[in-house]
């Protein structure tokens, strides 16, 4: 058994553990709240200005789910192998080395999670605002979501995954009548495939381009999926729900996304979809006039705060991970009794987020993190070429296994890492910048490592 995995059952007099108390529903709406957030209701613009035809759009859409289940499938399996707390640190751990899974912690904990979450936060308090009308402060209503988010998730994994799987089942019914205000309310709609192509579906090289600066935004509104991983051990059965789980969820993203971008080209048309930055805002205008226009402000509201739970429940679990392995603050490995859930791990989470989103940094912390967050992703999946040497010589157990592995391993790989050489490209001063944020990370481990030898010796 891993240090970070759950005992079976619990000892008398024993420190309290995590407890399986997750199952198949819970975790399939972990794996979708992971995922989807605000950006569905607002990316279909981004991509309709870099391809210019209805055809293309979809194509771009449907090659990044075709990508985000290449993922699932990668990450089921490491889930199946490997079904400990904290999913990437303790692959990265267990395959090559300590010091690469906590540098993942690291940047996790130090910009990745929390920065992803200070931008969210905020997003969720002017879209508050917005629907409520209330004359308060929007640093106000970010520190009191995060308050309250982080009570109901220190009270108990069972809980916060309720509060979660709520807030993304309201997320599906919102989505839901976006995509039914767009097939049936619609007077005029544009021909989904359009018989004109644009300029650069001329040549291949164009054609080429153009997708590939599409899909960058396609892959990022589809990735998430992989946090649900982080909270393995507190799944029951994990090795068979969280594998069905990833399957589950992330089909039922990739079925919502399609059926949204349809919907926006066949309101909007490729052109209007482009001319416009609050896509979903424009399609329910048309449909529904004023009241669906505040309908998909709700729907962002929801979405928001559904993303920062499923990040406040899930992050947390890395930290602790970490701290159990003595790589981290003793505190934080610590488990409440009452509650089986890492507590101290969650409030340090919610105060360094807090800190950033006050200190309104997140926006410039995001650019810096892109590449590193792509690199952890090719970097994770390569773990599965590590374990199935590993297991070479043993007997073939019964449990999920990668379709058509290594191929389609490899494509995963590959395209994550070709991310990063485009945001390498394109943004080389944020790739310095958010490889030094790794880097520092170095003389940090260092310490820990000698403090963790001290102890034991």
């Amino acid at each position: 058994m891993g240090k970070s995995e759950v005992a079976p059952a619990a000892v008398p007099g024993a420190p309290p553990k995590l407890a399986r108390e997750l199952g198949l529903f819970d975790s399939t709406m972990l794996v979708m709240g992971g995922i989807v957030g605000a950006g569905i209701f607002i990316n279909p613009y981004v991509v309709a200005q870099r391809v210019h035809s209805p055809a293309l759009i979809l194509a771009a859409w449907a090659a990044g789910g075709v990508v985000a289940m290449l993922g699932a499938f990668v990450y089921a399996e490491l889930a199946d192998r490997m079904p400990n707390t904290g999913g990437e640190y303790a692959y990265l751990r267990d395959c090559y080395h300590p010091l690469v899974g906590f540098l993942f912690g690291w940047v996790l904990l130090l910009v990745v999670m929390t920065g992803g979450a200070a931008a969210v936060a905020v997003t969720f308090a002017r879209y508050f605002l917005i629907l409520s009308g209330a004359q308060v402060s929007e640093r106000v209503v970010v520190v009191a979501t995060l308050a309250v988010l982080t009570i109901v998730n220190c009270l108990g994994a069972k809980l916060g995954s309720r509060i979660q799987s709520l807030l993304m089942v309201m997320k599906i019914v919102v989505i839901a009548g976006l995509i039914f205000a767009g097939f049936f309310l619609i007077a005029r709609p544009f021909p989904l495939l359009h018989p004109v192509f644009p300029a650069e579906a001329a040549s291949p090289m164009g054609l080429a381009s153009a997708l590939g600066a599409a899909m960058i935004p396609v892959l990022f509104a589809f990735g998430g999926w992989q946090t649900s991983n982080f909270i393995a051990s507190e799944i029951r059965d994990p090795r068979r729900n969280l594998t069905r789980a990833l399957m589950l969820g992330v089909a039922g993203v990739i079925v919502l996304y399609l059926a949204v971008n349809v919907v926006c080209v066949r309101a909007l048309g490729a052109a209007g979809l482009a001319a416009t930055k609050v896509p979903a805002t424009a399609l329910m205008q048309m449909a529904m006039g004023d009241s669906g226009a505040k309908l998909v402000v709700f729907g962002i509201a929801v979405s928001t705060l559904g993303f920062l739970s499923q990040g406040i429940l899930t992050g947390p679990r890395v930290y602790f991970a970490m701290a159990e392995d003595g790589l981290f603050f003793k505190s934080v490995a610590r488990v409440a009794r009452r509650t089986h859930v890492p507590a101290v791990a969650i409030v340090l989470q919610s105060c360094w987020t807090a800190v950033i989103a006050l200190s309104g940094s997140y926006e410039q912390i995001l650019n810096y993190v892109v590449s590193m967050n792509f690199v952890f992703f090719g970097l994770s999946a390569t773990c599965l070429f590590v374990l199935r040497k590993r297991d070479a010589g043993l007997p073939k157990a019964a449990g999920f296994r990668v379709p058509l592995h290594p191929w389609t391993t490899l494509a995963f790989i590959a395209i994550c890492w070709l991310v990063v050489l485009n945001t390498i490209y394109a943004y080389p001063a944020n790739t310095l910048i958010g490889v030094g944020i790794l880097l520092l990370g170095l003389p940090v481990y260092a310490i820990w490592n000698t403090m963790k030898k001290r102890r034991t010796e």
